[in-house]
């Protein structure tokens, strides 16, 4: 199923892009180029070709790993996509692993007290999570603990006065590799502010899953036999009901690990985050469709693979499931 998906996201991407208002040769001609100009740079990028002619040439050029040229930078847009790529998928994977440790905490202890003080909170607090816009909570977060208390920094990747050798792409992993203890401390406290904006939602989203599955699980029948067996309430929760609860769990946090990698958009706008969400938003502002299309086509494709993983890992959860 990955190649229609795929093929059905590029279709839709390139439709959109040239549906919306806007001339991107009148963009990078100026204000006052002449219409030769701007006719020379529509030819000069195909633009002046019909529809299908451009997708047509773009899809095969997107096959064999090109997305094209940049109309704004004149750059490779792989290239540029994968300079940024780093920098999205650390500031997310830090955002995923604090949803996990939260939101699955949260939910077992919520569901093994169901009806308590605990529970109410904590469900309360996944239920405000989730109606949250990330962008209002990122800029309460800068304003609080940027701005008022100057604990944390409020944007970019590292502080400007640090340097040091970049061997990966990855901050956490080049400043441990490099031993630069300085650049390791300044990236981590760039990172604490965006991850708990981005972290928000699919933190409350896991929370509320975990508890669901949890209270399913902690009704059945084998569940009341292990009591009967005289097993500490522990062991039946984190022993027992835990496992066999966590198929729904593992989906959410893959669909969710997903869209994180491919929505930080708001959140890398809001922190002024290096990555590829905000490398869409300038590319969408300037209307440089190669750079939205390409980013569009590698948001598409980590999705399906985030979730062909998530699949595969169900095989290792519950031995009862088998792919023939």
């Amino acid at each position: 199923m990955l190649v229609p998906v795929l093929l059905g996201t590029s279709i839709i991407a390139f439709s959109l892009m040239h549906l919306a208002p806007g001339d991107p040769a009148r963009t990078m001609a100026g204000e006052h180029a002449s219409q030769q100009t701007i006719n020379a740079i529509r030819e000069k990028y195909g633009l002046d070709k019909p529809l299908y002619i451009q997708y047509g040439i773009w899809l095969s050029n997107v096959l064999r790993g090109n997305m094209g040229r940049s109309i704004v930078s004149n750059e490779y847009v792989t290239k540029e996509i994968l300079d940024r790529f780093p920098n999205t998928f650390e500031l997310t994977f830090c955002s995923m692993i604090l949803a996990i440790l939260i939101g699955t905490v949260a939910g077992i202890i919520s569901a093994s007290k169901q009806y308590s003080a605990l529970d109410y909170t904590f469900m309360g607090i996944a239920l405000f999570g989730i109606s949250m816009p990330v962008f209002w909570l990122g800029i309460m977060l800068m304003m609080i603990f940027g701005v008022y208390l100057r604990w944390l920094p409020i944007a970019g990747r590292i502080d400007i006065v640090i340097s040091f050798h970049r061997i990966t792409g990855f901050y956490i992993l080049d400043s441990i590799i490099t031993g630069n203890f300085a650049a390791l401390v300044s990236t981590l406290r760039h990172l604490i502010l965006p991850s708990i904006a981005l972290a928000t939602i699919p933190m409350a989203t896991i929370a509320r899953v975990t508890r669901s599955s949890m209270l399913e699980v902690l009704r059945q029948d084998f569940i009341r036999t292990e009591r009967a067996k005289g097993l500490s309430e522990r062991v039946v929760i984190y022993k027992h009901a835990v496992k066999n609860a966590m198929i729904p769990v593992v989906t959410v946090i893959g669909l969710n690990f997903g869209l994180l990698l491919a929505g930080a958009i708001l959140t890398e706008t809001v922190f002024s985050w290096p990555g590829i969400g905000r490398y869409v938003v300038n590319a969408v502002r300037m209307r440089d469709y190669p750079a939205v299309q390409g980013s569009v086509m590698f948001f598409a494709l980590v999705f399906v693979i985030v979730n062909l993983v998530t699949d595969i890992i169900y095989v290792y959860i519950d031995p009862r499931i088998h792919y023939k």
